[in-house]
Order: structure tokens, then C-alpha cells, then sequence
């Protein structure tokens, strides 16, 4: 049985700000409804949301409000902060 397909949102991108850079994946499987949140940053480490979201405009929205609220460093290793 091959894997599913991964689907990778349009909405997927680089954010840069005060000198630091992110890459923040947002995707689901085929046959899954849920979106998965992921922030990777400069050194490759990755911070991933526990729960699903149900749509990528949702994932795209909450990793902005971390950012403005707690500044974007809160995603580089060992700064990060547990996300649900």
C-alpha cells in the first residue's frame, strides 16, 4: 500500500523579522482533514503544534499571532515554547 500524499498548503512560506528567518510548513495527508502546523528555523529545528487545525487559514493565523505576541525568536532552538 503506497504512503499517502502529503499536501502542502499554498499558503506555506518564509517569514523574516528582527533578524531572524523561519520556514513555516503548513500541511495534511491525502485523507486526512486536519492541517498540521510547523515552524522550521534557521539551524533546521523543527517546533510542531500538537493539534491539527482545521483549515491552513487557521495554522497561517495562529503561527502570526505567536509572532507578534511572543516575537519570532520564540521558534529558535531552545527558546521555544511548548504550542497546542
Amino acid at each position: 500500500m503506497p504512503d499517502p500524499e502529503i499536501i502542502m498548503s499554498p499558503l506555506c512560506r518564509e517569514i523574516s523579522k528582527d533578524g531572524t528567518k523561519v520556514h513555516v510548513h503548513i500541511y495534511r495527508g491525502e485523507d486526512d482533514s486536519g492541517w498540521i502546523l510547523e515552524v522550521v528555523d534557521e539551524e533546521n529545528a523543527s517546533t510542531v503544534w500538537d493539534d491539527p487545525f482545521e483549515t491552513d487559514q487557521e495554522a497561517l493565523d495562529e503561527v502570526m499571532e505567536v509572532i507578534e505576541r511572543e516575537g519570532i525568536r520564540t521558534f529558535i532552538e531552545g527558546e521555544s515554547a511548548k504550542f497546542h
